[in-house]
């Protein structure tokens, strides 16, 4: 049996090299708070997701409320108009459960503002 020998230096280069790379990955998927918008002065996390099969229908949840009422509107409002223009090139948003209701009739649980719309798809 032949035994394949490594130089010195190539093991050290090779974990390098792997290294870099691994955090060349990592550094793509956190998103850098430069790029975030605040709101109120305030970050918030804004998730949207389709309701149906065809997308229209849509729901949005921001957190934390607690953070700023107004800021939760306000990103769950970008996030809407985000997800409409992304899904079909439209902002036109015709709200069911929206963020210009009043607190009394927004719905919030476990500090979470939930929204629900619909795409107006021209």
């Amino acid at each position: 049996m032949t035994k394949t020998r490594t130089l010195p230096f190539q093991r050290p280069v090779m974990l390098t090299a792997l290294l870099l790379i691994a955090a060349l990955l990592l550094s793509a998927c956190v998103e850098r708070r430069a790029d975030r918008i605040a709101f109120d002065d305030e970050f918030f996390r804004a998730t949207s997701k389709k309701l149906d099969k065809d997308r229209i229908n849509f729901e949005v949840t921001v957190r934390p409320v607690s953070a700023s009422l107004e800021g939760a509107r306000d990103a769950g409002r970008q996030e809407a108009t985000r997800y409409c223009v992304g899904n079909f090139g439209s902002s036109d948003i015709e709200w069911i459960e929206g963020p210009d209701a009043e607190d009394g009739r927004l719905r919030v649980s476990r500090d979470t503002l939930r929204l629900v719309g619909r795409c107006n798809a021209r």
